[in-house]
C-alpha cells in the first residue's frame, strides 16, 4: 500500500517508535530512523522486513539537528511523505520541585520538534500529487494528551500542546491531500515502562506480574498493555485510503483509561 513512500519515525530505534516503522515498512515505506540505542539492531529488523532503511541521529532537541535530518531525509529518498513525531522522554516531580532543565528538555524534545519537523515536512507533501498534496503527519501523543497525572507537569503540557498543533496542523489542510492525526496510547510495554514496573516490584517486595497488574490497575480499566505493534496498525490505517477524511483526531489507544 506504501510502496515508493518514505516514513520518517523520530525516536524509532526501539519501543513505539520502532513498532511503527516496523508495520509501515511491512507496506512497502521506505524508512528514515532517528533516536539512540541500538541502530544497528533497528535497521536489521527492518531491512529483513524489504525496507530500504536510512538513519540519522539527529538530537531532536536541537531545532539545526532537526533541519539536518530533513535535509538528509529528501536527499536519500526525495522528500519524507509520512512523517511520524514520537520522540520523547519523561521526568516525574512535582512542580514545586521540577527541574527547570528537565522541564524545557521536555518541551524541547517532546514538543517542539514536533512542531520543527512538521514545519519542514509540509512543503514537499503540499506540493505532492501535482499540487493536490499528498501527506500523512502522526503525532504520537499520549492519553496525557487528554487527560492529566499528578507529577508529569511538563509532559503532561507537552502532550496536550501536541493535541493542539495536531488540530491546527489538520486545519490548514484540511483541502488537500495532507492529514494530521494523533495517536493517544496509555500503557505501553516499552523498555522504559518495563525499568518502572521492575522498580515497582523491588520497591514492594512483589513478583514482576503483581507489579504489572497493579501499574495497571491504577489507570487502565482493561488491565493490558497497548502493543507497538497494535500501534503500528493504527499509523497504518491512519496512512491508508480509509483514513484520507481522517483529520485533527487525537485517537486514545489506551484500555478505557480516559473513558474514566
Amino acid at each position: 500500500m506504501l510502496k515508493g513512500k518514505t516514513a520518517l519515525v523520530t525516536g524509532s530505534t526501539s519501543g513505539i517508535g520502532l513498532g511503527i516503522a516496523k508495520a509501515l515498512a511491512v507496506q512497502g515505506a521506505n524508512i528514515v530512523l532517528n533516536g539512540f540505542g541500538d541502530v544497528d539492531g533497528a535497521k536489521a529488523e527492518l531491512e529483513a522486513l524489504g525496507a530500504r532503511v536510512a538513519y540519522h541521529g539527529a538530537d531532536m532537541s536541537k531545532p539545526a539537528d532537526i533541519e539536518d535530518m530533513m535535509r538528509y531525509a529528501a536527499a536519500q529518498f526525495e522528500r519524507v511523505d509520512i512523517l511520524v513525531n514520537n520522540a520523547g522522554i519523561q521526568h516525574v516531580a512535582r512542580i514545586e520541585h521540577f527541574p527547570t532543565e528537565k522541564w524545557d528538555a521536555i518541551i524541547a524534545i517532546n514538543l517542539s520538534s514536533a512542531f520543527h519537523a512538521t514545519r519542514l515536512a509540509l512543503p514537499a507533501m503540499q506540493a505532492a500529487d501535482k499540487g493536490k498534496g499528498w501527506g500523512r503527519i502522526i503525532n504520537v501523543a499520549s492519553v496525557h494528551g487528554l487527560v492529566g497525572s499528578a507529577e508529569k507537569s511538563a509532559y503532561v503540557a507537552a502532550k496536550h500542546g501536541i493535541v493542539g498543533l495536531t488540530k491546527v496542523t489538520a486545519l490548514e489542510n484540511a483541502t488537500s491531500g495532507v492529514t494530521c492525526n494523533a495517536i493517544c496510547p496509555g500503557w505501553v510495554l516499552t523498555p522504559l515502562v518495563q525499568k518502572q514496573v521492575d522498580a515497582k516490584a523491588a520497591a514492594g517486595g512483589i513478583s514482576n506480574a503483581a507489579a504489572t497488574q497493579q501499574l495497571l490497575g491504577e489507570k487502565e480499566p482493561s488491565l493490558q498493555f497497548t502493543t507497538p505493534e497494535e500501534l503500528g496498525a493504527l499509523a497504518v490505517f491512519l496512512c491508508s485510503p480509509a483514513g484520507n477524511n481522517v483529520r485533527g483526531v487525537a485517537w486514545n489507544m489506551d484500555g478505557g483509561w480516559a473513558a474514566q
